[in-house]
C-alpha cells in the first residue's frame, strides 16, 4: 500500500534527460515516498555570470513546483545553494525571500540543506530563521524510511560558515556533528537516505575535507542506500563500498527552461529506488552496485 511499505535491499535506478511532459512522467506504480529534489538554484536579482544566469532560477523552480504539485510529491529537499553571494545583509536577505516563496509553493513540507552560498553573507541563524527550519543538520522518520541532513559548513577548526569567513574549498564535518551521525545511524534500521550540499565521494576541491571518515560511518551502518549532493554543478555518479553517491545538476547553469535541471526520487516497495531526472538532470541506470570506487 503506498506510504505503507518500505524498501529493502535496494536498486537504484536513475532516469533522466526529461522535459516536463507526461511522456517523462515516473512510472504509474504506486511509491512508498516520492520527494522532489533540487539545488545549486544560486537565485539573485544580478546579471549572469559565465554559465550562471541567476534570475531565470524563479522561472525554473516554477517549472519544477508544477510538476511536484502535479505528482503531490510527499516534501521537497534543497540540496544548498538556494541563493547566491550578496555585498550586504539586507540584499541577500530580500534574495532569500524572493527564491523562497517560489520553493515554498513546491509542497507544504520542505527541508533545506545549507550550502556555502546560503551562508557567504548571512549566518546560519539567519538564514535558517528565514526559511523557517531550526537545525542545521538532523534527521527524520517518514514512511518506513530514515533521512539525514547534513551540514558541512564548517571550517576545519569548526567555525560555522558565516559573514564570509571561510573559502569555499574548506568544507568539514565537526566532530560533534560526526559523533551524532555516528550515533543516529547507530540506533535506526531502516533504510536511509542521505542529502548533503558538499561531495562527500571525492578528494577534489569540491569534497567534504573528512569525507574518507564520513563514509566509513555511512557503510559501518549498512543501512544507507543513497547520498544525494549537490555543489560541483554537473551530474555524476560514483558507487563505494556499495553505496551510490548521486550529484545532481545546478539549476542555475544555463539560460533558458530547456537549461533546467530538477528530479524526482520515488521510493517503491518493491526494493527499487528511482530518480526521475528532469532537463539535464542526467540518466544512470544500473542493476547491481560496483563493489568499489575510489573517491
Amino acid at each position: 500500500m503506498r506510504r505503507r511499505t518500505f524498501l529493502c535491499g535496494s536498486t537504484l535506478l536513475i532516469a533522466g534527460n526529461q522535459a516536463f511532459s507526461e511522456q517523462a512522467s515516473p512510472s504509474s506504480l504506486d511509491s512508498a515516498l516520492s520527494i522532489g529534489l533540487l539545488t545549486d538554484v544560486h537565485y539573485a536579482d544580478k546579471k549572469p555570470n559565465g554559465s550562471r544566469h541567476y534570475r531565470e532560477s524563479l522561472r525554473k523552480i516554477e517549472e519544477a513546483s508544477d510538476l511536484f504539485n502535479r505528482k503531490k510529491i510527499d516534501f521537497a529537499v534543497e540540496m544548498g545553494d538556494l541563493i547566491d553571494a550578496a555585498d550586504s545583509v539586507e540584499t541577500e536577505k530580500r534574495y532569500l525571500k524572493t527564491i523562497n516563496r517560489k520553493f515554498e509553493s513546491l509542497c507544504s513540507e520542505r527541508h533545506y540543506v545549507l550550502g556555502n552560498h546560503c551562508v557567504d553573507t548571512l549566518t546560519k541563524e539567519e538564514f535558517l530563521g528565514d526559511v523557517g527550519q531550526n537545525r542545521s543538520y538532523y534527521s527524520f522518520d517518514q514512511a518506513g524510511f530514515h533521512f539525514v541532513i547534513l551540514d558541512s559548513c564548517f571550517t576545519a577548526d569548526e567555525t560555522p560558515y558565516g559573514r564570509k569567513n571561510f573559502k569555499w574549498t574548506d568544507a568539514n564535518l565537526p566532530i560533534a556533528e560526526l559523533e551524532w551521525l555516528r550515533a543516529d545511524l547507530s540506533t535506526h534500521t531502516l533504510p536511509t537516505i542521505i542529502f548533503a550540499h558538499q561531495r562527500i565521494d571525492t578528494k577534489s576541491s569540491h569534497g567534504v575535507r573528512n569525507g574518507e571518515e564520513i563514509r566509513k560511518i555511512l557503510e559501518s551502518s549498512k543501512n544507507v542506500k543513497a547520498v544525494f549532493q549537490g555543489h560541483s554543478h554537473g551530474n555524476d555518479l560514483k558507487w563505494i563500498n556499495g553505496i551510490p553517491y548521486c550529484t545532481c545538476v545546478a539549476m542555475v547553469e544555463g539560460s533558458g527552461i530547456e537549461s533546467n535541471g530538477y528530479s524526482l526520487l520515488e521510493l517503491y516497495p518493491d526494493s527499487t529506488l528511482k530518480l526521475h531526472g528532469f532537463r539535464k538532470q542526467a540518466s544512470e541506470s544500473f542493476d547491481t552496485p560496483q563493489q568499489k570506487v575510489n573517491g
